[in-house]
Parts: C-alpha cells; sequence; structure tokens
C-alpha cells in the first residue's frame, strides 16, 4: 500500500463492507487524520480482497507480487479462463517474455461480472516452481531424466503388455476437455473403460449419476442466484469452493429479497442463515417440514438448492442423492419449465467437462486391481489406492503428488501455456489462451496422448486441434458451444429426478469438506509461496470457525 496516494474516497471500505462481507476495513480520524486501514493489526481475510487493487483510482492499493516488477506497455495481454474453482472466472494473464507477470479480472456479467477470487489473481507464482520440464523414469528408485522417444516407448511397452482390464486412468481437477477426450478414445482403444476423476471414492460412478446434465451443473445459472428468494446449501461452502459465487449469494441477502438456511458444516458465510443440522439426515427432516425452513422453501417463486459436488462423491452419496430428489418433490417451485433451481456446485475446473465426456467408472473392472494406473494430472489420490506392483504414469505439469507416486513422468503444460477447453460448473463451455510457452521439453497434454497412441500402434482418428475438436463434438456438442449455457429441458430434468427416487435409502452421514486449505487445493497454488504464505498468515481463519453473526 502507498497510503499517501490516498483521497478517502472509501472504494475498498465500501467493498469489503458490501461485496466480500467482511468489513474489515474502516476509517479512523477525522479531516486530515483521516486514515482507511484495518481497525486492529491483522491481515485482510476476505477470499475477494484483491478486488480492491482495482477498485482504488489512485495506486494507494496495488499488487505486492506485481508491484515495480513491469511496466504495462511491456506486457502482453491474453484473455484467458481462470481454473483454480469451477466457476470458469474469466481473467486477462498479462505477461512478459515467458513468464507470467500478473493475473487480473475481465468482465463477463454472466460469470463473475468483474471480480475474481485471491487464489486466481495471485497465485501467478507457483506456474514456475517444482516444474516438470522433461521427461523422467524412475530407476533404481531416482529418476532419470529421458527423452521423449525413450519414456513413451516405455510407457507403450507396459500398456500393451497390459490386460485392458487392469488398465486404469485417473483425471485430475485441472485436466482440460481436449485431454480428457484423447485419452479417454486411447483407453477404449485398448479395451478398457476404467476411468474415474481424482476423488475420494473414484472406484464409483458420481451418485448424481452423469447421464443427465441437470444432475451435475449448476442450473439456476451464476447470475441467476441473484433472482433467489429461498436458498439451501446443501454439503458446500461456496466461499471457499466459489468465492465470486458466494458474493453474488451476498446480492439477495443485502437486498432482504432471500433467506439462508444451511445444512452441513456451520460456517462464516458472510451472511446470516439457519443451520438445520450437520447431516444428511436433516435433509429428510425438511422434507417432512420438520424445520421452520420447509414453509419458507415451499412458498418460495425462486427457491435455490445449492448441492457440493463433494456430495457426489461420497460413499453414501446415493442416499443423499435420493433424500434430495424427495426433497424437491416437496417445493413446487423448484424445477419448472422458467425456474430449475436444483443447482450442483463444482469445486474443481475438469470436473464438468469430465462428466460431460463420460470419464467415469464404467462396469466392475474399476474395482479390479489396475497393474497400469495412468494420472493425468491427478495429485490427490490416495496412494493405498495403487498396488505396489502397478505401473504407473504421471502426466502433469507440477512434480506434485502425483509424480511421486510415478514409474515414468510425462510433463504437461499447466492453463497458462494452452488453448483448452473448460466447462464451468453452470455448463459453459470457455477457452483459455495460450500467454506463454511450455517449459524445458514439456508438451500440450493432448499431443502427448496422441504420440502414445502412435507407438502402440493404434493411431487416434485426430492429429491437429481442430480434428479433435470435432470428436469433442461428436462425444458431446455442448463442449464446442463456446460461451453458451445450454439448459436441460424440464421432461428430462424431472425424468433424472425420477430416476433418483427409486433408491429408497434414508439418507445419512456426514459430509466431507471439499477444500480444508482454500489457499492450497491443486499443483499451482501447492506451488506458489504468495499462497504458502497466505495459508501461514491465516491459519487459524482458514477453518472459518462459526461466528455470532453467521448462523441464525
Amino acid at each position: 500500500t502507498t497510503m499517501t496516494r490516498c483521497i478517502h474516497c472509501t472504494r475498498c471500505v465500501r467493498f469489503m463492507n458490501e461485496v466480500a462481507g467482511t468489513g474489515e476495513l474502516g476509517t479512523t480520524g477525522r479531516g486530515n487524520d483521516m486514515q482507511i486501514g484495518t481497525y486492529v493489526s491483522r491481515a485482510l481475510g476476505s477470499e475477494l480482497s484483491g478486488n480492491i487493487i482495482d477498485l482504488c483510482p489512485v495506486g494507494a492499493l496495488t499488487s505486492k507480487p506485481y508491484a515495480f516488477t513491469a511496466r504495462p506497455w511491456e506486457l502482453k495481454n491474453t484473455e484467458s479462463v481462470d481454473v483454480m474453482d469451477a466457476l470458469g472466472s474469466n481473467i486477462r494473464v498479462d505477461s512478459r517474455g515467458e513468464e507470467v507477470m500478473r493475473i487480473i479480472p475481465r468482465t463477463n456479467d454472466a460469470i463473475n461480472e468483474e471480480w475474481i477470487s485471491d487464489k486466481a489473481r495471485f497465485v501467478f507464482d507457483g506456474l514456475k516452481r517444482q516444474r516438470l520440464t522433461t521427461p523422467l523414469v524412475r530407476r533404481d528408485g531416482r529418476f532419470e531424466a529421458a527423452t521423449w522417444r525413450d519414456a513413451l516407448a516405455l510407457v507403450a511397452e507396459k500398456l500393451a503388455a497390459t490386460e485392458p482390464e487392469r488398465v486404469r486412468a485417473i483425471a485430475g481437477d485441472l485436466a482440460d476437455a481436449e485431454s480428457m477426450v484423447a485419452l479417454k478414445d486411447l483407453l477404449n482403444a485398448v479395451g478398457s473403460e476404467n476411468l474415474s476423476v481424482d476423488t475420494l471414492n473414484n472406484t464409483r460412478a458420481p451418485a448424481f449419476g452423469v447421464d443427465v446434465r441437470s444432475n451435475y451443473t449448476f442450473n439456476a445459472t451464476i447470475a441467476g442466484v441473484e433472482d433467489a428468494d429461498a436458498v439451501l446449501l446443501i454439503g458446500t461452502n461456496p466461499r471457499h469452493e466459489a468465492p465470486v459465487l458466494n458474493a453474488r449469494l451476498r446480492k439477495p441477502y443485502m437486498a432482504g429479497t432471500a433467506e439462508f438456511a444451511v445444512i452441513g458444516e456451520p460456517v462464516d458465510l458472510t451472511y446470516e442463515y439457519s443451520h438445520i443440522g450437520p447431516t444428511a439426515a436433516a435433509i429428510d427432516e425438511l422434507a417432512q417440514g420438520k424445520h421452520e425452513f420447509a414453509k419458507v422453501l415451499r412458498s418460495a417463486k425462486r427457491p435455490l438448492v445449492i448441492v457440493g459436488g463433494a456430495v457426489s462423491e461420497l460413499g453414501h452419496g446415493a442416499d443423499v442423492a435420493s433424500a434430495v430428489a424427495r426433497l424437491a418433490d416437496t417445493v413446487p417451485e423448484l424445477v419448472t419449465s422458467e425456474w430449475n433451481g436444483l443447482s450442483m456446485l463444482q469445486y474443481a475446473a475438469g470436473r464438468t467437462a469430465a462428466y460431460d465426456i463420460g470419464f467415469v467408472p464404467n462396469g466392475q473392472s474399476s474395482t479390479e486391481a489396475a497393474q497400469f494406473v495412468y494420472l493425468l494430472g491427478a495429485d490427490e489420490i490416495n496412494p493405498a489406492e495403487i498396488t505396489k506392483s502397478a505401473f504407473v504414469v504421471y502426466q502433469g505439469h507440477h512434480g506434485d503428488a502425483g509424480a511421486q507416486l510415478a514409474d515414468v513422468i510425462l510433463p504437461g503444460a499447466a492453463y497458462t501455456e494452452k488453448s483448452a477447453t473448460f466447462v464451468n460448473t453452470e455448463g459453459r463451455s470457455q477457452q483459455t489462451r495460450q500467454s506463454v510457452g511450455v517449459p524445458g521439453a514439456a508438451r500440450e497434454d493432448w499431443k502427448i496422448v496422441r504420440a502414445l497412441s502412435e507407438l502402440l500402434g493404434l493411431p487416434l482418428a485426430y492429429d491437429d486441434v481442430a480434428g479433435l475438436r470435432a470428436r469433442m463434438s461428436d462425444v458431446c456438442p455442448s463442449l464446442v458451444h463456446y460461451g453458451a449455457h445450454e439448459p436441460t429441458s424440464l421432461g428430462v430434468a424431472q425424468m433424472a429426478l425420477t430416476q433418483l427416487k427409486t433408491n429408497k435409502g434414508k439418507a445419512h452421514g456426514s459430509f466431507v469438506r471439499a477444500v480444508d486449505n482454500y489457499y492450497m487445493t491443486d499443483p499451482v497454488s501447492r506451488a506458489s509461496r504468495t499462497m504458502a504464505r497466505s495459508t501461514s498468515a491465516f491459519s487459524k481463519l482458514i477453518g472459518s470457525e462459526p461466528t455470532k453473526s453467521a448462523v441464525a
């Protein structure tokens, strides 16, 4: 900060109070003695605090990682999309040479308006640390550099020698649609359908299913939450999973047009809510009218029920899904021809596209002990799930947890180094744009898979990105309808809810946090020194203990 420039416009104070909802900035003194600052000596705890940099009209508030490192006319501007959460916030990546210098928001009223989260803004220093720049092969317990030809030849040899039902691929949270389509096609070519995303229970398909898009997308749309007059959150913490969405949820709260309730862990969401219960059993209790909020939901004109993406990944997720479907039956305006308020909030940028593609377990082969495991940027996997005798390939851009398990490492490209497709939580397809080149000998992910298919003697039917996207269109047309939101028809959405209710089990058990440490959720943020310092500084705040003002 350079507070000698401050003109006391109080934009930053009003933003923290009204938009972020944390109220940590204020004014002290009067007249010539007036100062902007925190009331007590502490850092700003909001996940949106970086936006006051853009709001400040005189440069009194500056970006510490970027300040005095570059001049605007030196920078190349690239319009892109954030992948730190599943919202798909529009960003501008400013680079100089082969280095990303800063990331700032790009206005998109349908998604992020003019805001981005602090993680999206400040994570960029993680793009140049702990990078994988050359293929590596494990020999005698140690990694040794190898050529692309040798590394891919070894992978092809091991894959060809493994029975198809023993082959498994797992896609990580930051996997793009192109690489997942290519990898799925490759596994199908060798006779395997043993696919999954990097979740807690990745040997079973998501509890809500992926046959109907409305079961795993945010059907109300991000902008649509402002129209809601009753909001129920089930097993989700939008403040950490999608901070910009949480700011939009504050709008009807501030206007006094919506009431809120939570089923799950009580946390500080920056707005008041009724806490119905900590476990999934509260869903059935609400459906039976045992809580006052049931009347609010049933009388609402625009009810909104937000289910956390992690709920679909629970071991008891099928029972929770059926309970949610039963609850929907009791709320007449929840799913109609004009409004679908039953919405799934995904927390990983690559998750919606994975479900669109069908990158999920199919049949009993997923439960077999895999002898060949292909990790596509999968770093959250439990090492105990991989047998010691399995041959593991890790393809990704950072030397994170997944790389430690590998026998062969294939270096890929990060989101600022490729033009790739990501589908946000509402099902809107968008593209990142290449702003800098890949480091060292790294390659784009889909090209690595394509080269591997050649060595296997099973070449994929496309050899350029245009052909690959034509294939994506065949798999799921909405993947290439960039920028468009395509809602599921009423009849199909209602049919999907009816299917969920075929499971008669009662909801039970607790929910899990999709995000434990907001500042470190993926390989890029875990490699960032800025995020590491934030984790240290806010260790007491990350737990989000509820305050008296947070829970009504």
